[in-house]
């Protein structure tokens, strides 16, 4: 499952919680991609069709999966992440 621990800090390094001992989380869904255009990308998430912004992310294609979180596709995943990430959160429903 993807996880990340990583966040930026408050000068906008980057920062390892974990490696701090805390435990905090960004709540983030895995999306498709669609369409990407101009540092756009349009994502389908569960059926609900959105744009985001894909500017972090390189080599980014129609078919790929990301995790978005506030608007932004913030990684690439897996398939087997997406599917993964609808069920536990069918679950948490």
């Amino acid at each position: 499952m993807f996880q990340t621990a990583v966040a930026t800090g408050k000068n906008g390094e980057f920062e390892d919680w974990r490696k701090k001992g805390i435990r905090k989380m960004c709540v983030g869904l895995s999306a498709k991609v669609v369409r990407i255009s101009d540092g756009t990308a349009v994502v389908d998430a569960g059926g609900a069709k959105r744009e985001v912004s894909s500017e972090l992310l390189e080599d980014l294609e129609p078919g790929d999966y990301v995790m978005v979180h506030a608007g932004v596709a913030i990684a690439k995943i897996t398939e087997e992440d997406d599917e993964e990430t609808d069920q536990l959160m069918e679950e948490l429903l």
